[in-house]
């Protein structure tokens, strides 16, 4: 691994403000990367060059800074990756005074270069798994290809295939953080989770029962709650081969769009099936169609057919989820009988209407 200068510019920040003392980051070549000194930045460290070649700590005091041109007071100390030497951090000051924790410094760094380079493995390993999910998703994916990446992160994906989409709200949990946490609960090894757009992860199970991914599900909800992460997922129906993925991709985007309200986090394709029907029909015969029945209605009384039909048909809970008396309601059901001929308590007058309200439902979405 190099030295690289963002990586010492992060350690200077951070261990001066631990220990108020000048730190310089040198790197292979002994030229100084990140100090607390700019005007040093670029410049040759004779020190570290020293450092370099013998591989042992070097301490400069008046009496030899002769020795090593530009150089003042201090310790310089080796920086050690994966047994190779990679840089020099010098630590400014009386020698006697930084000894005792230049060994500390020393470590430190070496540990933050560690976490570093652990967590470039990571992003890059992330990005494989996008890769992958991308290439799966494709018209004609290169199986072969698929499946040489999926080796090399040690996943093994079988069938039912089923995708979700999980959308997230504002959050302060890191993005690698949040995909390691969902893996934890669904599991890495047959499973590919990884960010779709900017808010929404894209989540493929593999090999799940229908009981086991019910499980899986409703513990990645407590987990999400109680992070406080705000969430909605979209669930696609289970594929049996591998090029069929991208449709229960579309089904998860399409059950996120039109289906449930936002109070409801998990919405299933086969939920809004029969309004993702709807969608696929003639833009003017829809348009038409609610012309016809709701032309006239008020958004007060869309929002009372709305509640009525959410509650299966059932007065008294559709009253109380509208805060109203159930009089009131009763007064309302029969207004829009009056309204609109249809009487939304006679079985076929209420699917006209709920397709009437799915229809104004679905345009609102899309002109927002």
């Amino acid at each position: 691994m190099m030295l690289t200068k963002e990586i010492a510019i992060e350690i200077v920040k951070e261990t001066m403000m631990r220990l108020n003392r000048n730190i310089n980051i040198m790197d292979h070549m002994g030229k100084i990367i990140a100090s607390g000194d700019p005007d040093r930045v670029e410049q040759l460290h004779e020190g570290a060059l020293e450092v370099l070649r013998t591989g042992k700590t070097i301490i400069l005091r008046e009496n030899n800074l002769h020795q090593w041109e530009k150089s003042l007071p201090g310790i310089n100390l080796p920086i050690e990756f994966q047994n190779q030497i990679i840089g020099v951090i010098g630590i400014t000051g009386e020698p006697e005074e930084i000894m005792e924790f230049g060994e500390l410094v020393k470590m430190i760094t070496e540990m933050m270069i560690s976490q570093s380079f652990l967590a470039s493995r990571l992003e890059s390993k992330q990005r494989m798994k996008e890769l992958v999910f991308e290439s799966i998703i494709q018209p004609k994916p290169n199986q072969e290809v698929i499946q040489q990446r999926l080796n090399l992160l040690g996943i093994h994906l079988q069938p039912p295939y089923q995708v979700g989409l999980l959308e997230i709200g504002e959050t302060r949990v890191e993005k690698l953080n949040l995909i390691k946490m969902l893996e934890e609960i669904l599991g890495w090894k047959d499973s590919l989770i990884g960010f779709f757009s900017v808010n929404r992860l894209f989540i493929l199970f593999s090999g799940k029962t229908e009981t086991g991914l019910k499980r899986r599900l409703e513990e990645m909800q407590a987990v999400l709650k109680s992070k406080s992460i705000p969430f909605r997922i979209g669930l696609g129906t289970p594929v049996l081969e591998q090029g069929n993925i991208h449709n229960s991709l579309e089904e998860s985007k399409c059950a996120l769009l039109i289906g449930g309200d936002l109070d409801q986090k998990l919405i299933s394709y086969e939920e809004i099936e029969i309004r993702a029907l709807i969608g696929t029909l003639d833009k003017h015969a829809k348009h038409k169609f609610i012309n016809r029945l709701l032309n006239h209605v008020p958004d007060k009384m869309i929002e009372t057919l709305e509640a009525f039909f959410s509650n299966n048909l059932n007065i008294g809970e559709s009253a109380n989820k509208l805060y109203i008396h159930r009089n009131t309601f009763i007064y309302r059901i029969k207004k829009i009988k009056e309204d609109t001929g249809y009487d939304p308590q006679v079985f076929e007058d209420a699917v006209a209407l709920q397709l009437a309200i799915w229809i104004h439902q679905m345009s609102k979405t899309e002109t927002h």
